[in-house]
């Protein structure tokens, strides 16, 4: 029951996350490049705070399950009289999550905060420039989710 619990949250705040930067991305993005670039900018820094402060919760969340889970399932396979080793899925999948958390946590605390500035100040150059690295890391924290999601669910690597 708490191996189920824990496994319903591990991917419930991965939803929020990857749906998120999917929306972000693919959805949001596009439908405000037509606006004025203070009106537009103004806006993503409003959306991703907000986006932002649910993606904290989400990457704890995920950490916190995952470590549990596979602590779990160690602790199983020993106390059976079992060596435990980790599958292959599992290290892939634990290791680009440590990498997102990192890559959001470099665009949450540096850039944000730096794109916040931007915006506070009214300087829309270095706002949207900002603003462009944010994407590129997003993108890339993107992809990392997209393969951690195709390794685990077709289980390429076991």
């Amino acid at each position: 029951m708490i191996y189920a619990a824990l496994k319903t949250i591990h991917v419930l705040a991965i939803i929020v996350w990857v749906g998120g930067m999917v929306f972000a991305h693919f959805f949001l993005r596009p439908a405000v490049a037509q606006l004025e670039a203070p009106v537009r900018l103004r806006l993503m820094h409003e959306v991703l705070g907000r986006f932002f402060r649910a993606v904290i919760v989400a990457s704890l969340l995920t950490l916190a399950s995952g470590v549990w889970m596979l602590g779990r399932v160690a602790r199983q396979v020993v106390q059976s009289g079992g060596r435990f080793e980790m599958p292959l899925a599992w290290i892939v999948m634990a290791v680009l999550g440590v990498a997102m958390v990192a890559i959001f946590m470099h665009i949450r605390f540096a850039l944000y905060t730096r794109f916040g500035r931007a915006v506070a100040a009214s300087e829309w150059s270095a706002a949207g420039a900002t603003l462009a690295q944010i994407r590129s890391w997003v993108s890339m924290n993107l992809v990392l989710g997209v393969v951690v999601l195709l390794v685990t669910l077709l289980r390429w690597t076991n």
